[in-house]
């Protein structure tokens, strides 16, 4: 299982967001793993990743070059187009990395995606909703944003702020998203996507 796998939205919306983890099986592949964690994230940054982190950082929090050298069983990216995530997957197939590859996404488009680059996926997993008092939770449109951080660092207040600060002409929505996306450690919230839907909600009346 993912954090990646429970982000809402339209189809339209999920059209523009692919997060990509590289982790290792502790026991099975993770001594001397790092290199490859490594080579996973320089070969994200060639094809227009919007976000990449490690264990510890994103990029929205140190610099590049920081969060290649700490990455630690895990590394993650996020695309926000198709055609960069299979670029991608077609220079992991190459670099043969000998560690799992997880894509998020839509089920058909991430197996377009897969295809495309000579790649044929191994497992399928579906997020089955929320469940219980939903009543108690934040809008539609505010879950879109927030569960783009999927250890929940990225509070539904702050995403009202923004959208506050963009109605207001304090702040563009391109910037909002850039402001949020530090919140999120790992690396995979994607604020290319999270910009566009605090402009939508900025827009409403």
């Amino acid at each position: 299982m993912t954090h990646t796998l429970h982000r809402r939205g339209s189809r339209a919306s999920l059209e523009q967001d692919y997060p990509v983890l590289c982790m290792v099986a502790m026991g099975f592949n993770n001594e001397g793993a790092k290199p490859a964690l490594q080579e996973f994230l320089r070969i994200a940054m060639r094809h227009n990743a919007v976000n990449l982190g490690s264990t510890y950082f994103n990029v929205f929090q140190t610099s590049v070059d920081e969060v290649i050298a700490t990455t630690d069983k895990l590394s993650q990216t996020v695309f926000s187009s198709k055609e960069d995530l299979i670029e991608m997957l077609k220079d992991l197939k190459k670099a043969d990395l000998g560690i799992s590859i997880i894509v998020s996404g839509l089920v058909d488009v991430v197996d377009e995606c897969c295809h495309a680059a000579g790649l044929q996926r191994h497992t399928v997993e579906f997020s089955l909703g929320i469940w219980g008092k939903t009543e108690k939770l934040p809008s539609d449109d505010i879950l879109e944003v927030t569960t783009m951080c999927g250890h929940a660092m990225v509070p539904p207040k702050l995403v009202e702020s923004v959208v506050s600060d963009v109605r207001e002409g304090k702040l563009t929505a391109e910037a909002a998203g850039k402001s949020i996306a530090p919140k999120c450690t790992c690396g995979v919230f994607n604020p290319v996507r999270a910009g566009e839907l605090i402009a939508a909600m900025a827009a409403k009346k």
